[in-house]
């Protein structure tokens, strides 16, 4: 893959990107693909497992979406995000973004009633690391991004890599400092939330430590598992708090996921279709139904909630390529018209694009395609048909959610031999808004989504 595909690459994977126990080993979420070859996107899934060390709360286990992609300038680690500004064999600097697990629901425990909730949250920061054959020491500053805990953590992690073969495992240890307004936020009580039970705290500062195991191995060319496990001993002003009852945490964090590339090919792109991108324009309307099974056997009906319409603009690029099956990173924006609910508003989509390819039988002309995508989505306003979903069964909603797309289209110059509509193709794109039934923290745990069946115009150059 060429330098100028990488940046689609990774808008096309990650993410970047989003009741949780604390979660300060950032490391056991982190997944990097460093061991597949530049430029290279993936997509998997991790089951979170922990205990809980807040009072009241049951441990977690909580499924976290991947979106993967490691490149000369930019990068995606499934929960963290962010861009290389100098790095050579020795040194690295940049900047990232990373999701905080961190959570308190207190509504439903009477344990803690009175206390406010503590809302999980994006932190941002800047990263250096140096590294040779005695390893690799990381120094990370953090502060909050959405004004949550408005604190700053500042971490030291030294890590060493071992490789033996498919199998790669790498120790690491971090130390990490929180400042008042970030420990305090999480593990503190104010004077108002205060009351029998639950007396009035405030930590001050924390120093955290954490030690674990990363491990990834690669059982063929594109499929990869991992396995990660931290353990974390808190800072005594932690452990005091009224609100913990642990002094430890215990974090496995396991999964696997697919390279769209080899380790160990690096030409993914045939020859004659190197270079190639996709352009497609839909538009449609809101669907009653869900796109499983309902929209994908025909039942296009629409809704009969609301009406709010949506456009857009999608372009691709040629991630792999072969006589049955393509794989594009895509990047869609589309307009929801949204009419007398709210005002019209924008949603951004970065997702994989599988494609299959049938044959005529008579001949090696391709007579269709379908194609499934997976990504993520964001919208600048929660769709009105969200927000009235969710509401009637008093479930929560998120601008945040997963992707998914199914696509299927006919190519026109089987019909019009017209040369501008050359290696053109029109058909039916359903969209589909979702939060994986409730099962993904970093989604907002929402269990439900909605759905557009859209016609659309697609052509590759």
């Amino acid at each position: 893959m060429t330098s100028s595909t990488r940046p689609l690459g990774l808008v096309a994977s990650f993410a970047l990107l989003l009741a949780a126990a604390p979660a300060p080993a950032t490391d056991v979420h982190t997944i990097p693909i460093i061991y597949a070859p530049e430029g290279t996107p993936a997509l998997g899934a991790g089951l979170r497992l922990s205990n809980n060390p807040t009072i009241g709360d049951l441990d977690v286990v909580d499924l976290v979406p991947l979106y993967l992609y490691e490149g000369r300038y930019l990068y995606a680690h499934g929960t963290e995000f962010g861009a290389h500004l100098f790095r050579n064999d020795t040194f690295r600097f940049g900047v990232l973004g990373r999701y905080r697990f961190q959570r308190i629901e207190a509504g439903d425990n009477p344990l803690l009633a009175g206390l406010e909730d503590r809302d999980q949250t994006l932190d941002g920061g800047v990263s250096a690391q140096v590294r040779g054959g005695w390893g690799q020491l990381q120094a990370e500053w953090l502060t909050d991004t959405l004004g949550r805990h408005d604190g700053e953590e500042f971490n030291l992690t030294y890590r060493y890599r071992f490789e033996r073969g498919d199998l790669k495992l790498s120790p690491f240890i971090t130390s990490s400092w929180q400042d008042r307004d970030l420990a305090g936020y999480y593990f503190g009580v104010s004077a108002e939330e205060s009351g029998p039970g639950l007396p009035a705290y405030d930590p001050g500062s924390a120093r955290n430590f954490t030690y674990g195991l990363n491990t990834w191995y690669q059982v063929t060319d594109r499929v990869f598992v991992f396995g990660n496990v931290g353990f974390t001993s808190y800072d005594k002003s932690i452990h005091r708090s009224p609100l913990v009852d642990e002094r430890q945490q215990v974090e496995a964090f396991v999964g696997s996921g697919y390279l769209f590339g080899s380790v160990r090919k690096q030409d993914r792109v045939p020859y004659d279709r190197t270079g190639e991108w996709s352009f497609r324009v839909n538009a449609g309307w809101l669907a009653e139904e869900n796109i499983f099974p309902y929209l994908m056997v025909g039942d296009w009906k629409g809704s009969s909630r609301t009406t709010t319409p949506i456009g857009g603009l999608t372009v691709g690029r040629l991630l792999s390529g072969g006589p049955r099956v393509d794989f594009y990173g895509k990047l869609a924006l589309f307009r929801h018209f949204e009419r007398d609910n709210q005002p019209d508003f924008w949603n951004y989509t970065a997702y994989i694009m599988a494609m299959g390819k049938g044959y005529l039988p008579w001949s090696d002309e391709l007579a269709f395609r379908y194609g499934f995508g997976f990504g993520v989505s964001y919208a600048e306003r929660v769709p009105t048909v969200e927000v009235i979903k969710q509401s009637s069964r008093d479930e929560n909603y998120a601008r945040f959610l997963n992707y998914l797309e199914f696509q299927a289209d006919v190519p026109i110059d089987q019909f019009v031999r017209w040369k501008p509509l050359r290696n053109c193709f029109a058909g039916v794109t359903v969209v589909h808004r979702s939060g994986i039934f409730g099962t993904a923290d970093i989604l907002g745990n929402v269990s439900g989504g909605s759905d557009w069946v859209t016609l659309h115009l697609e052509c590759m150059r």
